[in-house]
């Protein structure tokens, strides 16, 4: 049976896979796979193209198709928010990266804070009327320079004005970030509803997430609420699909 660019595909996948081309290795010039297989080089194109949607490969201009870095981090699930870490001095997304045996500093986070109005889900999440003044603090997080995700979460003016969460200065809002402020503010979290999706990036995000053609992005939305049921944050994640493993950890119920 010839090799069509499917089975040429997964071929060059399992190859990949196999470690026969790790990560950052340039895979031979196409040329040279064409004659390997017996195929046309519209074949191999054709391949190469099936392995840059999966998020595999990468064509770099002047060196060829490079196999991408993958270094996987984990992300915790409830484990991320335990009131041990956050009240202790450790955020969330640096717990992430403690559970993965990765170092982190403040710079790895950036924020931007502005004043604006809620739209219909954010209204809804926080319990205002839509067009009510919120804050909005938008976080770029990096990890080795590369970045992993965007948060931006939105609060009542009411729960954190003149609190280090309208403070746009670059890393955590002091020692527990964000949970820790709400709760020296008598708003103490109790309980998050964590929806998670995916799709395709927008031109912007693939833009700041530095994604390759064809990588998803899985969107987080985050709804954290008080003991006493009261909404004090709000949340909106884009994570570069390839940077993450979702991990959750919790009891089975009755």
């Amino acid at each position: 049976m010839s090799t069509g660019y499917r089975e040429l595909a997964d071929i060059l996948r399992a190859a990949i896979n196999r470690g026969d081309y790790l990560p950052g290795a340039t895979l031979p010039k196409q040329e040279e796979l064409a004659a390997a297989h017996g195929v046309n080089i519209n074949t191999v194109r054709k391949a190469v193209a099936v392995l840059e949607a999966e998020g595999l490969v990468t064509p770099v201009r002047r060196k060829g198709t490079v196999v991408r870095e993958r270094p996987v981090m984990k992300r915790l699930g409830a484990e991320r928010y335990a009131k041990s870490k956050w009240k202790f001095g450790l955020v969330a997304f640096a717990a992430d990266r403690e559970a993965s045996g990765r170092e982190w500093k403040a710079g790895d986070q950036t924020n931007t804070v502005r004043k604006t109005t809620a739209d219909e889900e954010i209204a809804e999440a926080l319990g205002i009327e839509p067009g009510s003044d919120v804050y909005e603090r938008v976080r770029l997080v990096k990890d080795g320079g590369n970045p992993t995700h965007t948060l931006t979460s939105y609060y009542r003016p009411e729960h954190v004005d003149g609190t280090p969460l309208v403070d746009p200065t670059p890393g955590p809002a002091g020692r527990g970030g964000g949970f820790a402020v709400l709760t020296m503010q008598g708003f103490e979290p109790d309980a998050i509803t964590e929806t998670v999706s995916a799709r395709m990036p927008t031109p912007d995000e693939a833009e700041t997430l530095n994604l390759p053609a064809g990588e998803p992005v899985v969107v987080l939305k985050r709804r954290t609420v008080t003991k006493d049921g009261v909404p004090i944050e709000f949340a909106r994640g884009v994570h570069a699909a390839s940077r993450f493993a979702w991990t959750y950890n919790f009891p089975i119920p009755d």
